[in-house]
């Protein structure tokens, strides 16, 4: 396996096999993580809270069980988050995704991120594994509802609509521990991993299931995979790992190729 190769000074250092690679490619699959969003500002799911929250762990406000005990706590919570999206902006790495999309037409992308910011930085038919903070639904029936107006401060504390068919309280739409991932998303994404022939795993850890396992899955069909992210993964099983900031490296492969 290639050794992690440096690229926060720039891309002097890529191989041209790899860049041969990445102009060829025919179906490309992108899958990006937390890494991403937090290059926007975007604290990730485990962050130290801050203000009202910081006495809260995340994990312990992720559940339905949570939502049962508390459903005014744990909406205001994700509204909370919410806001924290909508004042946040994409940035390089999300504009050179969108970019990459528009000139290459196979190209697909899969997030694990709750957010908005690939879509507004411009790009088309994102796959949420992980649903999305604008998509509420209701909790008793599952109706998709609208997104409400945020309250004026995030140390308030909302109670969640209520469904108009049913009466039932809006839940955030987005994956709880302990539920499934959403089943026409995974199809999608376990679809595409099994027909790509180059795989991008962007900002993510690659340890939560079922996503991480796409990677090994486009390997196994013959993709070549390429990891970026700051940090270098110690068990990372593809082919190239670029080391830096998603925000610096994607948009200049986006120029070499």
């Amino acid at each position: 396996m290639p050794n992690p190769i440096d690229c926060r000074d720039g891309l002097a250092a890529l191989p041209p096999v790899l860049l041969e690679h990445l102009r060829q490619a025919d179906e490309v699959l992108v899958l990006t993580g937390a890494g991403v969003s937090a290059e926007s500002g975007i604290a990730t799911f485990r962050e130290a809270l801050n203000g009202l929250w910081a006495r809260f762990d995340p994990a312990q406000l992720a559940t339905a069980e949570a939502f049962v005990e508390d459903p005014v706590r744990v909406w205001s919570w994700y509204e909370w988050r919410r806001a924290q999206v909508l004042a946040a902006q994409p940035n390089p790495a999300h504009r050179a995704l969108a970019d990459w999309g528009r000139q290459h037409g196979r190209l697909r992308l899969v997030t694990q991120n709750v957010d908005d910011l690939h879509e507004r930085a411009g790009s088309r038919e994102v796959i949420h594994l992980h649903g999305s903070l604008h998509a509420p639904r209701c909790f008793a029936c599952a109706r998709p509802l609208a997104a409400p107006a945020l309250p004026e401060s995030a140390e308030q504390l909302v109670a969640p609509p209520l469904c108009p068919a049913c009466g039932g309280l809006a839940r955030p739409g987005v994956v709880w521990f302990g539920e499934a991932l959403p089943a026409e998303a995974l199809a999608s994404a376990w679809a595409l991993a099994e027909r790509c022939d180059l795989c991008l795993v962007v900002g993510t850890s690659g340890l939560v299931q079922p996503a991480a396992s796409l990677p090994g899955v486009a390997r196994q069909q013959g993709a070549t995979v390429v990891r970026i992210d700051p940090q270098p993964a110690a068990d990372f099983k593809g082919d190239w790992q670029l080391l830096g900031a998603a925000g610096m490296i994607l948009p200049a492969l986006l120029e070499r190729l």
